[in-house]
């Protein structure tokens, strides 16, 4: 008798997340791959300061509520985080919601 091997699903290479990195911080973009703890997006923003969502997880499903009190800076077209220690898919509502918070510029 043969035995399959289950495997967890994983989102298509193009899907839209928010991760969190052990010390690197928040960041959202378009998921590219993951290898282990290892993860690279593009389009992604550091999410650096959020208002108008009690967390993470809501800020993914919601977006803020409040984007003008937010600091994301500038999206870079692609970055590498290493020890992601949660990975968030994002409801289109969220990703259309932390594209149209203002650049956050010092």
């Amino acid at each position: 008798m043969t035995t399959k091997k289950t495997t967890k699903p994983r989102p298509p290479a193009t899907s839209w997340v928010i991760v969190r990195t052990y010390s690197a911080g928040c960041f959202a973009g378009r998921l590219k791959s993951r290898r282990g703890q290892d993860v690279v997006l593009t389009e992604a923003r550091r999410l650096w300061y959020w208002a108008g969502a009690a967390t993470l997880s809501q800020l993914a499903q919601e977006g803020t509520s409040k984007p003008s009190e937010c600091k994301f800076p500038c999206p870079v077209s692609e970055i590498t985080l290493t020890q992601a220690i949660e990975i968030i898919a994002m409801t289109p509502a969220a990703v259309i919601s932390v594209a149209q918070v203002p650049t956050w510029r010092a």
